[in-house]
């Protein structure tokens, strides 16, 4: 019921996920991230749990493949679960249970990785990887929209859109960008434009003055 993209700038070492989905509010539970940590979707019947969990081992050190495989490990309902990760390496790790329904799976790229289940195939995947591929040249926030959307125009949920979230962690303790279409007809539309008003001259000046926090 949910696709998304999980990738860090090599750039930058920002750290994003964007996400969509045909029910309610995907960005209050799906979407996890912190800055010079790492990023996580957790999707699919959805463990809300596996976000700070697994950022906490982030943080210590883990790798993106000894995290997944540490959360599995405590989850009795890990078939049910669908979950992407990239650590601050940019490395990924990724898993689709068994019991996610049909069409489920992942893929990996050049520090990101995509997923969905409940699409139409598995050409929303490789469609949003190509697209992510290919625009090297944006700011991520708008590389992982044009993913997302790359996505969607390739099939997407199979239910539709209804809501969609994008957050990025860059330099602050804080989201750099944290944008949320909860309920939208055309939600990927909705965060384009709520990213562009994010950047009229009074917010992005405003924004700038806000402290940022210690990173560890």
């Amino acid at each position: 019921m949910t696709f998304s993209i999980v990738a860090r700038d090599p750039l930058s070492g920002a750290l994003g996920v964007a996400t969509a989905t045909a029910g309610p509010a995907v960005g209050a539970l799906v979407v996890h991230g912190r800055a010079q940590t790492g990023a996580i979707a957790t999707q699919a019947m959805t463990n809300p749990l596996y976000g700070e969990q697994g950022l906490t081992l982030l943080q210590q050190g883990a790798s993106a493949a000894y995290t997944l495989r540490n959360l599995l490990a405590q989850d009795a309902d890990a078939a049910r679960r669908q979950l992407l990760i990239v650590d601050n390496q940019g490395n990924t790790a990724q898993w689709s249970g068994d019991a996610c329904g049909a069409w489920a799976g992942s893929l990996a790229g050049q520090q990101c990785v995509v997923g969905g289940n409940l699409l139409t195939g598995e050409k929303t995947l490789f469609a949003m990887l190509e697209s992510y591929r290919q625009r090297r040249d944006l700011p991520l926030a708008d590389r992982l929209l044009a993913a997302m959307k790359a996505g969607a125009q390739a099939g997407g949920d199979r239910r539709g859109l209804k809501s969609a979230a994008l957050k990025i962690w860059c330099d602050r303790q804080y989201a750099s960008v944290d944008l949320r279409a909860d309920w939208s007809d055309a939600p990927l539309e909705a965060l384009a434009e709520i990213l562009q008003q994010t950047r009229s001259p009074s917010h992005a000046a405003f924004f700038a003055t806000l402290p940022k926090g210690q990173l560890r």
